[in-house]
C-alpha cells in the first residue's frame, strides 16, 4: 500500500496525516509522515510520524502513553494525504484536550458518553440506580417504559409548551438508549442503517 503514496512528491519526503476518533468523528489532529513513519504505523498499529521539530521518527504517545491505536486508514484521490481512524488511550492534544483545537462538543459524543453510563448502571450493584432497576425488571418494563414516553411526547406536541415538549423529548430518548442498550445494540448502529438508507 504504501507503493501508492507519494512520500516523493514533495522535497521532504513527507505526506500530511489526519487523525480521526472511530467512535466520535471528531478530527483529532494532524501531522506528517514520510515512508519510515507510515510502515512503522502499519506494523505497531500505533500512530506514528515524523516529527519536523525533532528532526526524527515519533510515536504518538510515547511519553504520554496517549497513544492512537489504529483502525483503519484510507489514501486520498491525489495518493498524497492519509487519513487514520483510531482509538485513543487518552487526550490527543499535549494540553490535555480532546483534540488539538481543543474540546470539540459534538451532540453524538454526549449520547456515546450517555450510553456508556448506561451500560455501567446496568452492571451496578447501586440498587437505588433508577437505570439498574429497569435492567432488573427485564425488557418488557423498559419497552413498556418507551411507548409510555412517546405517548408523553406525543401529548406534548399537541400544546405550545416548549420546556415540557423538550423534556418529554429527552426522556423519551434516554429510555430508547436503555431499550437499544437491553436488545443488544447501541445508537450506531441505528445510525448505520439510516447511512444506507441514506445512500440507496
Amino acid at each position: 500500500m504504501s507503493a501508492e503514496i507519494e512520500f516523493s512528491k514533495y522535497n521532504d519526503g513527507l505526506v500530511p496525516a489526519i487523525i480521526q476518533d472511530l467512535d466520535t468523528a471528531k478530527v483529532l489532529m494532524m501531522g506528517f509522515m514520510n515512508k519510515q513513519a507510515f510502515d512503522q504505523t502499519m506494523a505497531t498499529e500505533k500512530i506514528t510520524f515524523f516529527s519536523r521539530s525533532k528532526n526524527r521518527i515519533w510515536v504518538k504517545g510515547e511519553e504520554s502513553g496517549n497513544f492512537l491505536n489504529l483502525k483503519s486508514f484510507a489514501v486520498d484521490c491525489d495518493n498524497d494525504t492519509l487519513l487514520f481512524k483510531v482509538k485513543p488511550d487518552g487526550p490527543t492534544c499535549h494540553t490535555g484536550a480532546d483534540t488539538c483545537w481543543g474540546e470539540i462538543n459534538h451532540s453524538y459524543d454526549f449520547l456515546s458518553h450517555l450510553e456508556t453510563i448506561i451500560e455501567l448502571r446496568k452492571h451496578s450493584q447501586d440498587k437505588s440506580s433508577y437505570v439498574n432497576s429497569l435492567f432488573e425488571k427485564g425488557i418488557n418494563k423498559i419497552a413498556q417504559k418507551v411507548g409510555e414516553e412517546a405517548v408523553e411526547l406525543v401529548i406534548e406536541a399537541k400544546d405550545e409548551n416548549s420546556e415540557l415538549f423538550l423534556n418529554e423529548a429527552a426522556d423519551l430518548l434516554f429510555h430508547y438508549l436503555i431499550l437499544l442498550n437491553a436488545k443488544g445494540y447501541a445508537l450506531q448502529d441505528v445510525k448505520h442503517i439510516l447511512q444506507q438508507r441514506h445512500k440507496k
